[in-house]
């Protein structure tokens, strides 16, 4: 039995923090793999402006090129919205039943759980929460538990660096004429450089 991590998120653009708590999660957790799930458009942030999926495809691929525990998964592009994480994983789960699936978010989304689409089916669907604490989020599991039964004995928390890059922070650089390189990848910035993405 594998053990997978699963990361989601629009990645726009992939920067160095994505890399890293990925990194760290597939030490922390002992997870053979992570696959990366490119989210066309986030449920719960559906009026966010988001750039367009072919050029989110072409940077993360930039992002994960040799680094093989890494793979980009297009389990959400190749089907219908809405993207909602209980789909994934059971789409997931049938493709590979003999799998484990661990699913990575932050403290402040395991808080904001609740919020989420059929949260206790969600939960009924992964094998394992790795969640990484954030400073400012403390969720209350027994809270949680209420609403998501069985959450408390499949939630692992881990440690990541704190790094305080965001996709919404390197946009607005590029927009500004901010120095942006060294937020990124090398493949990543070379890629957006070479196509003017964000108006760069």
């Amino acid at each position: 039995m594998s053990r997978i991590g699963l990361f989601g998120g629009t990645f726009d653009p992939p920067h160095l923090g994505h890399i890293i708590l990925a990194s760290e999660a597939l030490h922390e957790l002992k997870l053979d793999k992570i696959l990366w799930i490119l989210t066309p458009r986030s449920p719960l942030k559906i009026n966010n402006q988001i750039s367009p999926l072919e050029q989110r495809l072409e940077l993360v691929n930039a992002a994960l090129r040799g680094i093989p525990e890494f793979r980009l998964s297009l389990v959400d592009v190749q089907r219908e919205s809405p993207y909602y994480a209980v789909d994934t994983v059971n789409i997931l789960k049938n493709e590979n039943p003999g799998d484990a699936f661990i699913y990575l978010m932050g403290s402040d989304s395991l808080r904001d759980l609740p919020r989420w689409h059929e949260p206790a089916a969600f939960i009924d669907s992964v094998n394992e929460l790795g969640v990484y604490r954030r400073p400012e989020a403390y969720p209350d599991l027994d809270v949680l538990e209420t609403v998501c039964p069985g959450i408390k004995t499949k939630t692992t928390f881990f440690n990541a660096p704190m790094i305080e890059i965001s996709g919404a922070d390197i946009r607005q650089r590029i927009k500004d004429g901010r120095p942006f390189r060294y937020f990124l990848l090398p493949s990543v910035y070379q890629n957006i450089k070479r196509h003017s993405y964000y108006g760069a």
